[in-house]
């Protein structure tokens, strides 16, 4: 949700100007502050930011993105074993590969069922007994590569949306086979007869992989030993569902998500208060849709998501009320700058509140600027779990 101010908001962030009555209330009642969810030297992305918040510290934790999803998709990495996050994407059709235009890091947010049927289809031909692709969700799939180098440096292709591509291609170890499967798969995808489908649909084409966020299996503490908690996790996102299975939570499954505007949010939010009801102390809910409005370059997408996730958050609320206790930790896990479509490392406003809470500070609003003025920091992401668990009572 965490933006810069835009002009057409005259001067305001997507999060100041949207209508977010709930979150006021958590910040007017609770406490507002900022942290620091991505450490200085990593790159900016979920996987770094989500497993901060969750408690990790990633400079102990992380060993890549790819790992967590592969765990969520039930995938068992062997020690060498390397996982690469293999996005289908739409490329412009000009020229040589490296001419090649990166128009869509999502494919037009192509669904599971279309991109399922195209990485079936690129593993039989494309795969073999140390590369092997798995299918995913929606856009976002699996390449394992059997003791595989862990050294080649790749791109994430939201970062260079509108970009000719050729200086962005694999480099280092390992970077001809990654490279030489992208333009096989860019020969095979481009005439599918699902991608003819879509542009008679008027939908952009899936028509080539792209690989980033690689890394080898992470060894993950169980969030109740270092908590004594039982929890499960709530997102569209392998990424999100990864970290939580590496930290021993239980996945709680949601028909009708999507990662996107158009999802199941009252679903999620019936989820989480089953959860609840079942005896879980903790639940973890992600809604990906700001961030993808904000890769997207969607202000009025970005607003709708905001104030979805405003609502979700009125109905846990409701929902809450009838238990003795009850808290909420409320916040982005990093920007996502509509103007640049990516993420940035800088911190991010949290609001915390316990039920019944009555603050004496004169707070009213939950935003960036608001939050950056409460005089409350945390310079390491990985403590705020610890500072929301064990510094108020509920």
């Amino acid at each position: 949700m965490a933006d810069y101010s835009i002009a057409k908001l005259g001067g305001k962030t997507p999060l100041s100007y949207a209508r977010t009555p709930h979150m006021d209330f958590l910040a007017a009642n609770g406490e507002i502050g900022m942290v620091k969810t991505v450490p200085d030297g990593f790159p900016p992305g979920s996987d770094v930011a989500n497993l901060s918040i969750m408690g990790y510290d990633p400079q102990k934790y992380y060993t890549g993105r790819s790992p967590l999803e592969a765990a969520s998709m039930g995938i068992d990495l062997g020690p060498e074993d390397v996982a690469f996050r293999c996005n289908l994407v739409t490329l412009s059709g000009e020229g040589g590969y490296r001419e090649k235009t990166m128009v869509d890091y999502s494919s037009d947010e192509i669904t599971s069922a279309e991109s399922g049927e195209l990485i079936r289809d690129v593993n039989t031909r494309l795969g073999s007994a140390n590369l092997r692709f798995y299918a995913g969700f929606g856009f976002r799939h699996l390449l394992v590569w059997k003791n595989g180098p862990s050294g080649v440096k790749l791109t994430p292709p939201h970062d260079i949306s509108g970009k000719v591509i050729g200086q962005y291609l694999p480099e280092d170890e390992g970077s001809k086979t990654l490279l030489d499967l992208m333009k096989e798969s860019n020969n095979l995808l481009s005439g599918h007869p699902v991608n003819q489908k879509r542009l008679a649909a008027g939908l952009r084409p899936a028509n080539s992989v792209w690989f980033w966020g690689h890394g080898k299996k992470p060894a993950v503490a169980k969030f109740y030993d270092k908590y004594g908690l039982k929890g499960s996790v709530i997102s569209a996102v392998d990424l999100i569902k990864g970290i939580g299975i590496c930290a021993g939570l239980d996945v709680a499954r949601v028909e009708g998500v999507t990662g996107t505007l158009k999802t199941n949010y009252k679903g999620k939010v019936e989820t989480c208060l089953d959860e609840l009801k079942k005896g879980r102390d903790f639940v973890y809910l992600h809604v990906e849709a700001p961030d993808a409005a904000g890769h997207r370059g969607e202000l009025a997408t970005k607003l709708k998501a905001i104030e979805m996730v405003d609502e979700m958050l009125g109905m846990l609320l409701k929902g809450l009320e009838p238990l003795a206790n009850y808290k909420i930790l409320l916040m982005p896990d990093h920007p996502t700058p509509l103007s640049i479509m990516t993420h940035t490392s800088a911190p991010v406003p949290f609001a915390v509140y316990s039920k019944g809470q009555v603050s004496k500070n004169k707070i009213t609003t939950y935003h960036e600027e608001v939050a950056a003025k409460s005089g409350l920091f945390i310079p390491a992401g990985h403590e705020l779990m610890d500072y929301f668990i064990r510094s108020h009572s509920a």
